[in-house]
């Protein structure tokens, strides 16, 4: 078991790597076992193709969010930008590669429905990291919501080469409030009217949820 897990993480770190020399489009399974080293065999017992290690880098990526806790007093959304930037900070050493593989995919209806539901989970338990629950129709609206915020910072993630995240930690920050305005994200309540802003950009990305 040991072996098995220590290889799984291996052909994660060679899928990342494989991305970002070679891109996404075309990249097999027997090509990132190869690089990390793992006979092929053994890579089709665990995964049967490249998507299906986004989804172990996903779980990777959870389980270092969950890994930090949560800090008592703190305001739901100090809890919520404190757990979604401990994402970021996980995924820094991949983002070369993360910018590929969204761009390349970004024509593959597959691919992108699978990322969507991988999205999702991971926002479910993000909110739950961070106290919210995720449960019923309000935890759905709140990880409808949490889907757009993260979307969005996302965008200032994959080009953000400063060493403290700093342009993400703003993006962040910014549709955190929005979101709180527009959807209730904090508190699941229904939003009060939204005067008009000139922050269109975030509201375009949260007015379904409204």
């Amino acid at each position: 078991m040991a072996a098995k897990s220590r290889h799984a993480e291996e052909l994660v770190d060679a899928l990342m790597a494989a991305a970002a020399e070679s891109g996404w489009r075309g990249l097999s399974l027997a090509d990132i076992s190869d690089r990390a080293g793992v006979p092929l065999a053994e890579a089709a017992e665990m995964v049967r193709s490249p998507a299906d290690l986004l989804d172990l880098y996903a779980r990777r990526i959870d389980r270092r969010m969950l890994e930090g806790g949560t800090v008592p007093g703190e305001t739901a959304r100090d809890r919520l930008f404190d757990v979604v930037m401990r994402r970021f900070e996980a995924m820094s050493p991949d983002r070369a590669a993360l910018a590929v593989i969204l761009r390349q995919s970004g024509d593959d209806p597959w691919t992108l429905a699978r990322g969507g539901r991988r999205l999702v989970k991971s926002m479910a338990l993000t909110l739950e990291a961070a106290g919210l629950s995720s449960a019923g129709l309000c935890g759905l609206a709140r990880t409808n919501g949490l889907c757009a915020v993260y979307l969005y910072a996302l965008r200032a993630f994959l080009d953000d080469d400063s060493p403290d995240l700093s342009r993400t930690m703003s993006s962040l920050d910014t549709a955190l409030r929005r979101a709180e305005g527009l959807a209730g994200l904090m508190r699941g309540r229904r939003p009060e009217p939204a005067a008009p802003t000139a922050d269109n950009e975030v509201e375009g990305h949260l007015r379904p949820l409204s």
